[in-house]
């Protein structure tokens, strides 16, 4: 394909690839696997592989001075993980970010919310794959029963206070980076 075709007319942003083939090599309703081709804007090019995700939502859900976490299982680190709720919406099923946020919230802590603020809108590794991510701080907690799903059957819910949860984060104890940065936020908006 000629740069011109693959560049679909418009300007070139600096630094970009564009794609002129894709090819996907694996796909479940959870996420797929592809592989572009693409172009510069000099006529060089190459190829890139992408995993495409659905988008989430994570939620720092925080009450007297204490922060709402989950732990469970996360196979492909092979370890247990203490992290901020989080999840996205199953196949077949959609709504805004913070309703999945709320979605969320409840499901894994059995908490809901009469305050929800916006955190900010990040992406969890861009070097290789286009899911994003919203963050929500969550005030305002009533406690309830959890629903949380047949995967999420090994989950514990624990509430920590700040300096724990800042102790968890330097020793290890939680490796979260989507964790760690919705922390972040949080503290940037104080």
């Amino acid at each position: 394909m000629s740069l011109s075709a693959a560049a679909g007319g418009g300007r070139w942003v600096a630094g970009e690839m564009r794609p002129v083939r894709s090819t996907v090599a694996f796909a479940n309703p959870w996420m797929q696997v592809r592989s572009d081709d693409f172009v510069r804007e000099d006529g060089s090019g190459g190829t890139y592989g992408v995993v495409d995700k659905p988008d989430f939502a994570l939620v720092v859900a925080e009450q007297d001075g204490l922060f709402h976490l989950v732990e469970q299982f996360r196979y492909p680190i092979r370890r247990r993980s203490l992290e901020f709720p989080m999840g996205g919406w199953p196949p077949g099923k959609g709504g805004t970010a913070l309703e999945l946020a709320q979605a969320e919230l409840a499901e894994e802590t059995g908490l809901t919310a009469t305050g929800w603020r916006h955190l900010g809108r990040l992406y969890e590794a861009p070097g290789f794959c286009s899911q994003g991510f919203d963050v929500f701080h969550a005030t305002g907690l009533t406690p309830g029963p959890h629903a949380r799903e047949e995967t999420e059957a090994d989950m514990e819910h624990r509430a920590v206070d700040e300096g724990e949860l800042r102790r968890l984060i330097r020793s290890g104890g939680i490796v979260d980076a989507t964790t760690i940065t919705a922390y972040g936020l949080l503290l940037l908006e104080r």
